[in-house]
């Protein structure tokens, strides 16, 4: 039933395994604590990486600045480890814009002023703790004194953090941080000629800091709904929408919506822009239905 809290996670496993034995690239889940209803994406990865041993384990997007630096090192560490190095994290700094938001913060006990530079911190104390290295960090926010953490990840990397980079925030730090501290990038709602633009900035800033750009992940997360009937597919999509959000944010930014071809081809534009990794979520009721339309007429010209 809409609206209602699922008795477990049959219902995920079954798609995440689905989704594994297609021979798709990952499975991704998003966070929220109050403004949204969602599960910890943590907990979750954790218990998708024991039902799979393949795919990627990804976040669109998790808001580091709601957490500690150092719990969030160490538990991204241990999923890390659970998964066999499969875990990436897409990230964002997180909005403020509405009342549910406003309270998530509250409720957190974070300031949402300032929430760039703490999430800046995030990235680089987790980065600095993973190195298993005693490790020290003075900033504005955290202050760590040879902090030495257990577990690390398991690859010499570390986790791989991309970081939510979008044409419409018009922002030259979203540019400088994910250019400095990404493994790449991930956006959302822009469309396939902004996403290049974004794509572009981030390789020059890159450049210009001495990182090859080729080695930067460029990721785009596409909300659609595939029923072949427009009309039903919109409403369907708005309603989904509309409940998930608490209003329809964004608007005619989301979709496409309609026929799989209109998928495919929207697929094919933000691959022509630059998308190395396409996340794909179901604005549906029924995202097992959408799921075997995707396996049936999309992912096959991807395979």
């Amino acid at each position: 039933m809409r609206g209602e809290q699922p008795l477990n996670m049959d219902r995920i496993f079954a798609l995440a395994e689905t989704v594994e034995q297609a021979g798709l690239d990952s499975v991704w889940v998003g966070d929220s604590l109050l403004a949204k209803p969602r599960m910890e994406p943590l907990a979750v990865l954790a218990a998708l990486a024991a039902r799979t041993s393949r795919v990627r384990l990804g976040t669109a997007v998790l808001l580091p600045a709601l957490r500690h630096p150092v719990l969030l090192a160490q538990t991204l560490a241990t999923v890390d480890l659970i998964s066999g190095g499969r875990v990436v994290i897409g990230a964002g700094v997180g909005g403020a814009f509405n009342d549910d938001q406003k309270r998530e913060w509250e409720a957190a006990g974070v300031p949402p002023k300032g929430r760039g530079r703490r999430f800046e911190e995030i990235i680089e104390i987790v980065q600095g703790l993973g190195s298993g290295k005693p490790y020290d960090f003075h900033g504005r926010d955290f202050d760590l004194d040879s902090a030495l953490m257990r577990p690390v990840p398991t690859r010499p990397g570390g986790i791989p953090f991309l970081l939510g980079s979008h044409y419409r925030a018009q922002s030259l730090a979203q540019i400088r941080r994910a250019a400095r501290l990404g493994a790449g990038i991930i956006s959302i709602s822009d469309t396939p000629e902004e996403f290049s633009q974004v794509i572009q900035q981030v390789d020059e800033k890159a450049a210009e800091l001495g990182r090859d750009p080729a080695n930067l992940e460029k990721t785009f997360y596409l909300t659609v709904n595939m029923n072949p009937d427009l009309s039903r597919a919109e409403a369907d999509a708005v309603e989904w929408l509309t409940a998930y959000y608490g209003s329809d944010i964004w608007g005619t930014r989301w979709g496409p919506f309609g026929g799989p071809e209109r998928v495919a081809e929207r697929i094919a534009e933000y691959v022509a822009a630059g998308a190395g990794t396409i996340v794909v979520r179901f604005a549906s009721f029924e995202p097992e239905k959408q799921l075997e339309l995707f396996l049936e007429k999309v992912a096959p010209a991807y395979a």
